[in-house]
């Protein structure tokens, strides 16, 4: 078991702080892009990546038949399946745009459908917004195709489609297994059904079965979160990402539907954190990232273990594309040195495509600046240390030096020279470490206009 972390650095460090998917950070990002500098770029992109690594395509599928209330993710409640047809055919539709504008075939190195709710579409209509794609690529040897499932409505037929087509990784929303905690989140799933859709995805032959658990939800206690881990662990998921519950009833409107009062104290989250790395680190798994554990044998461990892992919108991933393109309501892009998001409003989303036009609302074109500090906060992220360049400490001379210093002050870092690494502890503060490298943040706290985000534990 990990010794306690001191309650002095829980009231220090647990501010919020963003989940560092890009940098800059979405709320620093300009509405109103300009969506033909936007297309060049992607065009630009596309010429270099897929003619050597390839390019990574992430669609969103927004739909759910039911809500859950910790969710912040952009997500549509309909128990009407007939939305399906419209919005596969507006997905196909943005597509054809960006596909109009290659020169060529893209080489397509990883694909990832998230949600929302992915299975909340048929076997068929998954099968029909594919097909169309993937006969419209070239599919890289090393490909990674994956999805997200619900226990609850992932079918054997859903595997076996996705299984066909490519698809070997399924990660599921599995959250929390106490009957208590499913009630106030709105979220009733047996853990019969997690098992039956584990036991199907591995029958089918998929590679790599992956669990999303959830610690900080309300009403958890160590006896429950107890028992969520030890029933998730006899089924011996490949990884697993134990994500701390974001409260941002600001954005998200459905967390104001339970007792704020119900959710577990920063003390406890971090008991809770604990507790569950010791169980994991029994079981096999290795801490590889912020919120992240595999076993040896999984890809993702490999990647961090030869010091290739990367991160972007879909979260830790052992492929480094130049180019991600999303597809979909609310989906992101991101070409490296440019941020894209589209229409968050489905009906939005709807008429930019219908009028023919890319669905882009809002992005950020990165400068030389943006482009090193994005670095330093991917190497803390992904391998636990950076190295300090010459070139940018006029830059870092006003905040991120001092945040340097402070870090290594109360025991999260170990700098030396230019070299600048997590210690044991600085592992549970990963986010705050990167913090320290995020100007625009700093900048904007310094002038007291900070965005909100979510508290670091």
């Amino acid at each position: 078991m990990n010794s306690a972390v001191p309650e002095a650095l829980l009231q220090r460090y647990n501010i919020p702080v963003p989940r560092y998917t890009s940098y800059p950070t979405v709320p620093h990002w300009q509405d109103g892009l300009d969506v033909n500098r936007w297309q060049s770029l992607v065009n630009e992109r596309l010429t270099e990546s897929g003619s050597r690594e390839g390019i990574s395509l992430y669609i969103h599928l927004p739909f759910c038949e039911s809500l859950c209330t910790y969710c912040g993710c952009n997500k549509k409640i309909s128990v009407s399946h007939h939305v399906e047809d419209r919005y596969i055919l507006a997905v196909l539709k943005e597509w054809q745009l960006y596909r109009s504008q290659m020169p060529e075939k893209p080489i397509l190195r990883e694909l990832h459908l998230g949600g929302g709710t992915p299975t909340f579409f048929s076997p068929e209509n998954l099968e029909l917004l594919l097909i169309p794609i993937l006969d419209d690529v070239i599919i890289h040897e090393e490909h990674t195709f994956s999805f997200e499932g619900h226990p609850n409505n992932t079918t054997k037929e859903h595997l076996q489609k996705l299984y066909n087509l490519g698809f070997r990784r399924v990660s599921y929303g599995v959250q929390d297994l106490d009957p208590e905690v499913q009630r106030v989140i709105n979220r009733i799933q047996p853990f019969e059904n997690v098992k039956r859709a584990v036991e199907d995805a591995r029958e089918i032959g998929y590679t790599s079965v992956n669990f999303d658990l959830i610690y900080g939800l309300p009403l958890q206690t160590h006896a429950s979160m107890q028992q969520t881990l030890e029933q998730s662990l006899t089924l011996a998921p490949d990884r697993i990402a134990f994500y701390s519950y974001a409260h941002v009833p600001w954005t998200s409107k459905a967390q104001r539907l339970f007792d704020e009062n119900d959710l577990p104290p920063a003390s406890l989250k971090m008991e809770l954190y604990q507790a569950a790395k010791a169980c994991f680190v029994q079981h096999g798994y290795t801490d590889i990232g912020m919120d992240h554990f595999a076993l040896p044998d999984e890809a993702l461990y490999e990647a961090w273990e030869q010091g290739r892992l990367h991160r972007n919108f879909m979260g830790y991933t052992e492929q480094q594309t130049g180019m991600l393109l999303g597809l979909g309501v609310s989906a992101i892009s991101d070409t490296g040195n440019a941020y894209a998001q589209n229409e968050k409003n489905l009906q939005d989303y709807y008429r930019q495509l219908e009028a023919d036009r890319l669905p882009v609302t809002k992005g950020y074109f990165l400068d030389e600046e943006d482009k090193s500090f994005k670095q330093y906060i991917l190497d803390i992220s992904c391998r636990g240390k950076t190295v300090l360049r010459e070139a940018d400490k006029a830059s870092m001379e006003e905040f991120t030096l001092p945040e340097l210093a402070e870090l290594q002050r109360n025991g999260l870092i170990n700098w030396e020279d230019d070299n600048v690494k997590l210690t044991e502890t600085g592992r549970h503060f990963i986010r705050n470490v990167c913090r320290a490298f995020d100007l625009h943040l700093l900048r904007a706290l310094s002038s007291n206009a900070a965005p909100a985000f979510s508290k670091a534990v």
